[in-house]
């Protein structure tokens, strides 16, 4: 299966381009997956031009291509002004208005702070789910605090195991907890807390 990673990063190195790489890798360890990665920074002049005359360039119809041929995409972009990018709304602006339809996607944005990780539900979401992609989901938000840290690992896990069960056309499976607590059912917590008022009628 073809996975495409879409990354909005600007910066060498980015930020963004990491999360998505470490998106794909965990996609990777839970399907077999041929990764591509588009680079938008490098076509942002070949989009601008097809913004004016509507015609892509040869590296941008590739890019284009490769998405719409894509059995999966993995979608990450900074976050400016409380939204997703210029460059990354651009990018899906001179897509084929049907290329996304039915397709797994997953989002993932970064940030400076946690204060725009709800940039996922009120900007990317309600973008693929115009689109008509089947948006996967858990996002993934990583702010500069969260590399490093606990918890970033096991929410791309999720998302990614979300990802490759819809690549395969199989429910997401969840992961297994790895931090050492042990998941107990409602139904038998309920009934350990009525026992006792019960004897004790």
């Amino acid at each position: 299966m073809k996975l495409v990673v879409v990354s909005a990063g600007l910066s060498v190195p980015s930020s963004t381009r990491l999360l998505g790489d470490r998106l794909a890798a965990a996609v990777g360890r839970q399907t077999p997956v041929d990764i591509q990665v588009v680079e938008l920074r490098d076509l942002a002049v070949e989009i601008a031009h097809n913004l004016t005359n509507g015609f892509p360039g040869r590296t941008l119809s590739a890019a284009l291509d490769a998405v719409t041929e894509a059995d999966g995409l993995i979608v990450v972009t900074p976050v400016f002004s409380a939204s997703y990018s210029g460059l990354f709304k651009s990018f899906f602006d001179v897509l084929d208005k049907d290329a996304l339809t039915g397709k797994p996607v997953l989002i993932a944005a970064t940030g400076g702070t946690a204060r725009h990780s709800l940039v996922l539900e009120h900007a990317l979401r309600p973008l693929f789910a115009y689109l008509r992609a089947v948006v996967v989901p858990t996002g993934v938000f990583a702010a500069s605090e969260d590399w490093g840290a606990e918890g970033l690992d096991g929410r791309i896990e999720r998302a990614a195991g979300e990802l490759a069960g819809l690549m395969g056309g199989l429910p997401a499976k969840a992961p297994a907890r790895t931090d050492g607590f042990e998941v107990v059912p409602f139904a038998q917590q309920l009934a350990a807390l009525s026992a006792p008022s019960v004897r004790g009628r």
